[in-house]
């Protein structure tokens, strides 16, 4: 169902894939949109190792709810911010593709505790981080990828 990579040799580990969901902070979502045009947009996100999925949250209206409301197949776009080998002008960068299926999170404990984590992808501010929560917390959706497929490779740009 799933196309193999053509070039092997720039293909990441699983383990890669992993580290970079797991140390970027935004990637791009990626759903099906109004009259079936692709619709991608930046999202913060929290790759969760236990479970293996990724956690959002967004508004409970809108383009992306409409669209994974009717389909429910996604897919997410994630790279790292590349390095220079020395003497080298182009970058390397590696980047990781998640194809699954979302779903909204209806356990709130489960929800409360993913946002948390997400949260402190960005800030360890206790106060406002609780502050959030109080908040935004009841107008918010939170819904997460369930991977089928994931793939990562290696590019040079050049």
């Amino acid at each position: 169902m799933f196309r193999e990579m053509l070039r092997k040799k720039q293909e990441l580990s699983a383990g890669e894939c992993r580290e970079i969901l797991r140390k970027q902070p935004r990637g791009v979502l990626s759903v099906l949109g109004d009259d079936d045009y692709p619709y991608g947009m930046p999202m913060n996100h929290y790759y969760n190792e236990e479970d293996g999925c990724l956690y959002f949250h967004g508004g409970k209206k809108g383009h992306k709810i409409d669209a994974f409301s009717k389909h429910d197949k996604a897919s997410f776009c994630v790279y790292d911010e590349g390095y220079r080998n020395e003497g080298e002008w182009y970058l390397n960068i590696r980047s990781v593709i998640v194809f699954g299926r979302i779903e909204i999170v209806e356990n709130g404990e489960l929800a409360r505790e993913m946002v948390r984590k997400l949260c402190y992808k960005f800030t360890d501010d206790e106060g406002y981080i609780s502050e959030e929560m109080e908040n935004s917390f009841k107008g918010t959706l939170f819904f997460r990828l369930i991977p089928e497929h994931m793939t990562g490779k290696k590019v040079r740009e050049k």
